[in-house]
C-alpha cells in the first residue's frame, strides 16, 4: 500500500499545483457564486420611493404603505405633475402617481412596485364606492374576511418544489463536469506516461494496481476537494444572498449524499477511462477511444438533467437504481424530491458491485496494455 499512496501523493502534488487545476478551481467557485447571486439580480430593488402628487394620489398613501409588507416603501409627496416629472428625473422617486390615476416613471415601472400601486389604488377606490353607496367598508371587509382552506399534502411538501429542482439542476451540471474533467485527467495520465515509456521505470519501483490505484486516489481527492469547494462557495454565497433562509430542510443530508455518489462515480469512470487510456500510445488517439465513456457519461447526464425536473417519473426511478447511472441520478432524486430508502439502499449495493467490478476489469486491462507501446491494443486481446 506504500507504493499506491506514494503515487497517489506524487499527483495530487503534481497535477494540483499546475495552472489549469488552479483557474478550473477558481473559475468554478466564480460560476457558483454568480448563479447564487443572479436571482438577486433580476429580483428588482429592496426599496422603493414612491412619489404622490395631488391630494387624490396622496390619500393612497396609508394603503400603498399597508400593502408593502415585504418591501421597504417610502412615500414623498409632491405638489404637481411637474414636480413628479422633476423628481424622476433627477432618481430621487423610482415612481409616482398623478391624481391617483396615472403613474409616471423612466421607462417601465418595475414589476413588483406596479403590484403594489395597483393594490393600492384598488383598496382605496374599493372602500371609496363603498362608502359612496351607503355601505359601511369595514363591515363588508369583515364579511368577505373568510378563513382560507387548509392545504394538506400527502406527499412531500410542495413549497421548496422550485429550490429543489434548483438546486438538481446545478447538482447535474456539476457533477458531470467535475466527473469527466477528472476522468479526462486520469486518461491522459495514463496515455502519457505510456507515450513517454515513464510508466516502464515507475513498474520497476511499484505494481500496475499500485500504479492505477495512486492515479485514481490522488486525481479523486483533487477531484473531491474541488467539489467541497464549490458547494462551500455555493452556500456561502446563499448565506451572503439571504438565499439560504429559502432552502430545504435536510441540505445537509444533500450535500452529503452528492459527495458519496461523486465518489463511487468517479472510482467507476475512472478505472474505465484509465483502461481505456491504456490501450494507445499517443495523445491524439485518446478521444476516439474513450468515446465509448464519454457517450455513457452523456447519457448519464440527460437522464439525470430529466430527473431534476421529473423526479418521480418511471425513467428517473428506474435508472436511479442501475449502474452507472445511478452515480448521476439517484443524488438529483434526492435533492429534488423524496426517495424510498430501500431504493438508496439498493441502488448503493449495486454502484458498489458494479464499481469494485469495473476497478478489477480495469486493473486488468490496464496491467496487460500499458507496457504494449506502438499501435493501439484491441480491448479484445487485452481482456484475454
Amino acid at each position: 500500500m506504500n507504493g499506491l499512496w506514494l503515487v497517489a501523493r506524487r499527483e495530487i502534488v503534481t497535477r494540483g499545483r499546475t495552472k489549469a487545476f488552479v483557474i478550473g478551481l477558481v473559475a468554478s467557485v466564480v460560476l457558483v457564486a454568480a448563479v447564487a447571486f443572479l436571482p438577486r439580480l433580476f429580483s428588482g430593488p429592496d426599496s422603493y420611493t414612491v412619489g404622490l402628487a395631488g391630494p387624490q394620489s396622496q390619500s393612497l398613501g396609508p394603503a400603498l404603505t399597508a400593502a408593502a409588507k415585504d418591501v421597504e416603501l417610502t412615500v414623498k409627496p409632491l405638489s404637481d405633475v411637474g414636480a413628479a416629472v422633476s423628481a424622476i428625473s433627477r432618481d430621487e422617486v423610482d415612481a409616482a402617481l398623478v391624481d391617483g390615476r396615472r403613474v409616471y416613471a423612466d421607462g417601465e415601472v418595475d414589476r413588483e412596485l406596479g403590484l403594489l400601486l395597483e393594490a393600492a389604488n384598488q383598496a382605496t377606490q374599493t372602500q371609496k364606492q363603498l362608502a359612496e353607496a351607503g355601505l359601511d367598508p369595514a363591515k363588508v371587509a369583515a364579511a368577505m374576511r373568510v378563513t382560507p382552506l387548509e392545504q394538506v399534502s400527502i406527499g412531500a411538501d410542495a413549497r421548496y418544489a422550485g429550490v429543489r429542482t434548483g438546486i438538481a439542476s446545478l447538482m447535474v451540471m456539476v457533477l458531470f463536469f467535475l466527473l469527466i474533467y477528472s476522468c479526462m485527467y486520469v486518461a491522459m495520465g495514463v496515455v502519457e506516461e505510456k507515450g513517454s515509456r515513464i510508466v516502464e521505470i515507475l513498474l520497476t519501483s511499484v505494481r500496475p494496481w499500485q500504479l492505477l490505484g495512486g492515479k485514481i486516489v490522488g486525481l479523486g481527492a483533487l477531484a473531491l476537494a474541488n467539489m467541497a469547494v464549490i458547494i462551500v462557495a455555493g452556500l456561502g454565497a446563499a448565506a451572503a444572498t439571504g438565499l439560504a433562509a429559502d432552502l430545504p430542510p435536510g441540505m445537509t443530508g444533500i450535500v452529503v449524499s452528492a459527495l458519496f455518489w461523486f465518489i463511487l462515480g468517479y472510482a467507476f469512470f475512472a478505472a474505465m477511462a484509465a483502461a481505456l487510456g491504456s490501450l494507445v500510445s499517443r495523445q491524439e488517439d485518446a478521444n476516439s477511444v474513450l468515446s465509448p465513456m464519454t457517450m455513457l457519461m452523456m447519457v448519464a447526464y440527460l437522464v439525470a438533467y430529466f430527473a431534476a425536473v421529473q423526479p418521480n417519473s418511471p425513467v428517473a426511478r428506474i435508472l436511479s437504481l442501475v449502474p452507472p447511472f445511478s452515480s448521476m441520478v439517484m443524488p438529483v432524486r434526492m435533492a429534488g424530491g423524496e426517495v424510498l430508502a430501500w431504493e438508496i439502499a439498493v441502488a448503493a449495493v449495486l454502484m458498489l458491485l458494479a464499481t469494485a467490478g469495473t476497478l478489477l476489469l480495469g486493473a486488468r486491462i490496464y496491467s496487460r496494455a500499458v507496457l504494449r507501446t506502438g499501435a493501439r491494443v484491441k480491448l479484445s486481446d487485452a481482456m484475454r
